[in-house]
């Protein structure tokens, strides 16, 4: 598989990784399970574990009903003090690509605000991203959401 992509599926995996901050930023956890295929993966593992091929994760969601039960715990089970998150992302670099898949990586930073209290950088990384075509446009095959600091907050709540 070369990695270049032609210029309008650049735009429409931009426009697919800026819908997943916008969603995940907005609490809108419907659409943010929507993002993925039936048989994806989803994880939040430390760059060591990433770099050294160790499995164990922060998060790791095996499948899209994973991703729901997330998206219900977040809604109706877990309680914890009120927080906004809000993701900066940057520009997608093709690593692999084909017609109906491809495999792309973009820096991000998360901030989070706690009501009455500054802002502060909550978690920093990179995204792998293996997305695929579908009738409905691009999704997310998998995420890996590879995060640089080996300490990380006592519970994390949303995705990253």
């Amino acid at each position: 598989m070369k990695a270049a992509i032609d210029p309008q599926t650049w735009l429409e995996l931009t426009q697919l990784q800026a819908t997943y901050a916008a969603v995940v930023d907005a609490a809108d956890w419907d659409a943010w399970y929507g993002l993925f295929v039936d048989d994806c993966i989803y994880k939040l593992i430390p760059r060591e574990n990433h770099e050294r091929g160790l499995p164990l994760a922060t998060m790791d969601f095996e499948s899209k009903g994973m991703l729901k039960d997330r998206a219900y715990a977040i809604r109706e089970t877990l309680f914890h003090d009120p927080y906004y998150q809000r993701h900066v992302v940057g520009a997608l670099r093709v690593l692999e690509a084909g017609p109906e898949r491809i495999v792309c990586e973009s820096n991000y930073a998360v901030f989070r605000t706690k009501l009455s209290e500054l802002t502060t950088v909550f978690n920093v990384g990179r995204y792998l991203d293996t997305v695929v075509r579908t009738d409905d446009g691009w999704k997310f095959a998998a995420k890996l959401c590879i995060y640089d600091s080996e300490m990380i907050p006592n519970s994390i709540i949303y995705p990253v």
